[in-house]
Parts: C-alpha cells; sequence; structure tokens
C-alpha cells in the first residue's frame, strides 16, 4: 500500500486498454484495479475522457491503468475525445485492445498501427459475454497475436483465473527496459557515496516542500545508501567546510550553477537536477547535440518551451521568465518564445527552430522519448532546461563530465 500511495505516475508502468466503444475497456479496468474506477453503461460513449488509475499490480509493481475513449466514437465530441485517445498512445508502455467477438475492423487495424509505430507491446482481451463461437476468420486474425478470451461480466466466477492469466501475459509482452526503470543514480553515485544537494527556495519553490525532481532524487540516493546532505546556496560554503572528506558529488538546481561553480573545488563531480533528468529520461546525445542550434538562431526565429506540467507561473519562473531572458542576453536580441504545458504538445513543431524541454519527472519515459521523435521527425533541435542554462552560463562541459563515461 505504501509503495502504491508514493510511486509517482511518472515512474509507474503505463497500461493503456484501447478498443471501440462499448467494449468493455472500463469493465476491463474495474476487473484489474478490483474497484469502479470507471463508469460501466451500455450507452457507447460513456467514458468521454481518458480515466487514469494508479495501483500496485503484482508482479508488474506500480502501475497506471489508462481507460480510454473509444477509437469509433461518432458523438458530438468524437474528435476531441479520439485525438485525447491518440495522445495515450505516447506514453503506454504496454497496451491492451479489448474485442468483441467476431467483430474485426478499421479501427482494430489503425490501434495496431499506431502501437507498432510507437514500439508498443499489446495483447488482446476478448470480451465474450455471450459465449459466442468464434468465427474461423476472426481466429485466423487473432491467432497471430497474443489473446485472452475471457467474459467480463461482474459474476464471473473465473475471474481471479483470468486476471492471473492476464498479468503473466502482460509481464511477457512487457520489454525488460520497461519493467526494470534505471535509478537517477545510474552512473553517477555508488552506494555510500556523499552527496551534497543545493535546493534554493526562491519565488518557484512550493511553500513548506521541495519540488518533485528534488525529492526524488533524494529517495534515489536513499535507495542506493548515498549519504544525503542537503543545503541551500547561500549555506553551500559553510557545509562544505563542516565536512571531514570532500563529497563524491554536488548536484544542484540549474539556475544557481554559476554560485555553486564559485565555491566548490575543481576536483568534486558536479552537475544538475535538470541534467540528471535528460540522462535519466530521454536521449541524452540528442538533447545535448540540440545545444549547437542556439549559436545559430536569428531574430526571426522562434522557440518553443515545452513543461511536461501545469503550474501557476511564479515571477521568476524558470521556463517562462528566466531562460528567456538568459538567451535573449546570450543572443543580444530578441526572440519569440512560445509556451506548451501538461500532456499537450503542439503539432506545428515544424515553426520552431528549437525546443527547449524541462526535465520531465511528471511524465514517463515513454512519453518523453515520444516528444523527442516527434522533434526528430521534424527535424527540429530540442535540447533540456539545465543543458540550456549551462550553456550560457559557459559551465556545460563540467555539468556534463559525469555523464561522459557513459556516453
Amino acid at each position: 500500500m505504501e509503495k502504491e500511495l508514493n510511486t509517482p505516475k511518472a515512474l509507474r508502468l503505463h497500461i493503456g486498454v484501447f478498443g471501440r466503444t462499448n467494449v468493455g475497456k472500463s469493465t476491463l479496468v474495474n476487473y484489474i484495479s478490483g474497484q469502479d474506477t470507471s463508469i460501466v453503461s451500455s450507452v457507447a460513449g460513456t467514458t468521454t475522457d481518458s480515466v487514469y488509475k494508479s495501483m500496485e499490480l503484482s508482479p508488474l509493481g506500480p502501475v497506471t491503468l489508462i481507460d480510454t475513449a473509444g477509437i469509433d466514437d461518432i458523438s458530438n465530441l468524437s474528435k476531441e475525445r479520439i485525438e485525447r485517445t491518440t495522445k495515450v498512445f505516447d506514453s503506454t508502455d504496454v497496451a491492451i485492445i479489448v474485442l468483441a467477438p467476431n467483430i474485426w475492423t478499421e479501427y482494430e487495424n489503425n490501434i495496431i498501427e499506431q502501437l507498432i509505430n510507437k514500439r508498443t507491446p499489446f495483447l488482446f482481451v476478448i470480451n465474450n459475454y455471450k459465449k459466442e463461437k468464434l468465427s474461423e476468420k476472426f481466429i485466423k486474425q487473432i491467432l497471430q497475436y497474443n489473446f485472452i478470451e475471457t467474459d467480463l461480466l461482474p459474476e464471473n466466477k473465473y475471474r481471479e483465473t483470468f486476471l492471473s492469466k492476464l498479468k503473466q501475459k502482460l509481464l511477457s509482452a512487457i520489454p525488460e527496459e520497461s519493467l526494470n526503470l534505471q535509478p537517477l543514480t545510474q552512473d553517477i553515485i555508488k552506494s555510500f557515496q556523499t552527496v551534497v544537494m543545493v535546493v534554493p527556495l526562491d519565488l518557484g519553490a512550493p511553500k513548506g516542500r521541495l519540488i518533485l525532481p528534488q525529492v526524488q532524487m533524494i529517495r534515489a540516493c536513499l535507495d542506493i545508501n548515498a549519504v544525503v546532505i542537503i543545503t541551500k546556496e547561500t549555506e553551500l560554503k559553510q557545509t562544505l567546510e563542516k565536512l571531514k572528506d570532500k563529497p563524491d558529488i554536488v548536484i544542484c538546481d540549474s539556475q544557481v550553477v554559476k554560485k555553486v561553480l564559485d565555491i566548490i573545488p575543481e576536483d568534486i563531480a558536479f552537475t544538475t537536477f535538470s541534467i540528471i533528468f535528460s540522462s535519466n529520461k530521454s536521449d541524452f546525445k540528442t538533447m545535448l547535440k540540440g545545444i549547437k542550434a542556439i549559436k545559430n538562431l536569428k531574430p526571426t526565429d522562434k522557440i518553443l518551451i515545452a513543461e511536461a506540467c501545469s503550474h501557476h507561473a511564479s515571477k521568476d519562473d524558470i521556463g517562462r521568465v528566466k531562460i528567456p531572458k538568459m538567451l535573449s542576453k546570450y543572443l543580444g536580441f530578441e526572440i519569440k518564445f512560445d509556451i506548451s504545458s501538461g500532456i499537450d504538445y503542439p503539432k506545428n513543431l515544424e515553426e520552431y527552430s528549437l525546443i527547449i524541454h524541462c526535465g520531465g519527472c511528471m511524465i514517463n519515459k515513454k512519453q518523453m522519448i515520444s516528444r523527442l521523435n516527434y522533434a526528430a521527425d521534424k527535424n527540429i533541435p530540442i535540447t533540456n532546461y539545465g543543458m540550456v542554462i549551462s550553456f550560457v552560463n559557459n559551465t556545460l562541459d563540467r555539468v556534463i563530465q559525469p555523464f561522459i563515461k557513459s556516453l
């Protein structure tokens, strides 16, 4: 229960449930979760938006189930619903396609095509609650895939048997890298090393707590038995002086990179929270390559600032205020910045000369990689908040040094 409550959604395995309207998707989600997570009705199109349910699903661990709207929705809101369902493909680690017996249409083909394009493993659940005999044509269609035939009615006495079989099939379908997410400490911090984290409490810091990347990094260090010391940039000098031995690495918020580097000696490894996330959540080489585009920017160009979360921006917001100011100063001219936030990601990426993305602590790796792929398809360079800040401050070589050996 503790793990279920404490694991952020971004670190959970995402299981997307797809299919046509009224085929039993919501019933399946309720079956798996053991709760009435989604509304079940005989009226087609009852699920109007994607429903997310986080839970512990042994032996898979912490997961997020995603109940999507029917891909064949023909209601007045069908276009918007289908667009929202389509976005779920970007974050789905493994998919379940719910089928009605003996029905195979262009919609099923469309779902499969999108999943294959995303390299997302999937299996079928045939909701045969009427006990229909499966036709030879339908059997031939599904035999090439992994499937389970069942009855999703609540009174099904074989429910537990079905769930056991479903979990085993999911386990065998999911890629190893999705099941064994690399920790944030991977390649840069070892057990029993000493880590100093520099956490500024500026206007962007939530009252009474730390921001999620800092919390996740603290937990990752504790998980490998590293020693964590937390301080503000104003107390960093005194903190280091009180330590008997030098720390193995100093990690700071990107906004105070220059201040921290003025204090710590050259022989202490150093990086930022944002750059750690760019290594863990995305493709480090791609993000690093994107930095080169800054030198080629012109006053007529546009830059997209991409945030993976939605929040109320403060007057010194890092993405909306500080980075635009830093870049304009570095370039010597004003340049146009657009902002995207939350799960929405612009379709018009070709309008931008550069995408600067946050660390992505609120989305899973699959969705982050999808965003990199969208940029690559449009031949648009993409980079990371922390890399940009370090680049304009002429400190990039220092902050990426801990990762060079693994590139």
